[in-house]
């Protein structure tokens, strides 16, 4: 649990309710837990500590399917304060990768971000979504993505699809609690479009589709791309997985519905 001081009263007042837990997510510098700078998991070093935190007791467990695993927390993590405070207060937040601190629960997953200060207001509306969310984007998924491409050659769609997958989920669930189409406009044009600006294609785009399946709430929400957590020894396939009709070899229909 955060330090009361290091709490960020410009976010504090905004997650109540259902997501009164993210309040304690982002907070000051000042917060006396230990934490590591983001920045060295881009180096082998810092990957090996984390994985060996994480995993200690799965030292010969795939490690593509590790760091998607973990990656999920961190995304989530990270989506749920930086986006809110982005959409509903028009605050940019400092959470690029070289300012960020991680702090680690008991398990080894991201409890909560150190970051510098409580970020800038907008002046004037950014131009879109690739500028509103350009630092978490640009300076922080980025890095981190093409960081753990590199090092255990985990695929960078795997990776930005757990990120926009989250994504997609708190902008509705936004919706749902009636916040105002405006205030989400770039968060659905965020997924929405195919593009970037420069052309690029954009990894975001679409993660999830809802889809008519028999017995289970209809539209079921499933997920474009997999997660591949089911090749860690006793983890299934997720309950919205594109695999869960058709199972990859090796895991079973039962499996994979219960996981």
């Amino acid at each position: 649990m955060a330090d009361a001081s290091a709490l960020i009263p410009e976010l504090a007042a905004l997650f109540t309710g259902d997501f009164a837990h993210y309040r304690e997510v982002l907070v000051a510098a000042t917060d006396p837990r230990p934490a590591f700078p983001a920045r060295e998991l881009v180096h082998p070093e810092g990957l090996t500590w984390l994985l060996r935190r994480y995993a200690p007791d799965r030292p010969d467990a795939d490690l593509r399917a590790l760091v998607s695993q973990w990656s999920r927390s961190y995304f989530l993590r990270l989506t749920v304060p930086t986006l809110t405070a982005n959409l509903l207060l028009d605050r940019e937040l400092p959470v690029a990768l070289d300012t960020l601190e991680i702090v680690l629960d008991p398990e080894g997953l991201p409890a909560a971000f150190k970051i510098p200060d409580a970020g800038v207001r907008w002046r004037t509306p950014p131009d879109g979504p690739f500028q509103r969310f350009r630092v978490l984007l640009d300076d922080n998924f980025a890095p981190f993505i093409e960081a753990m491409n590199r090092q255990v050659k985990v695929s960078r769609t795997v990776l930005w699809s757990n990120a926009a997958n989250y994504i997609e989920w708190l902008v509705s669930a936004m919706a749902g609690r009636s916040v105002p189409e405006r205030r989400l406009a770039d968060g659905r044009a965020l997924i929405a479009a195919e593009q970037r600006p420069d052309g690029r294609r954009n990894p975001l785009h679409e993660p999830v589709r809802y889809v008519a399946r028999e017995g289970m709430p209809s539209p079921f929400r499933q997920r474009r791309q997999c997660c591949i957590r089911y090749l860690l020894p006793g983890l299934g396939l997720c309950e919205n997985c594109p695999h869960i009709d058709d199972p990859p070899r090796g895991v079973t229909r039962a499996l994979a519905e219960n996981a």
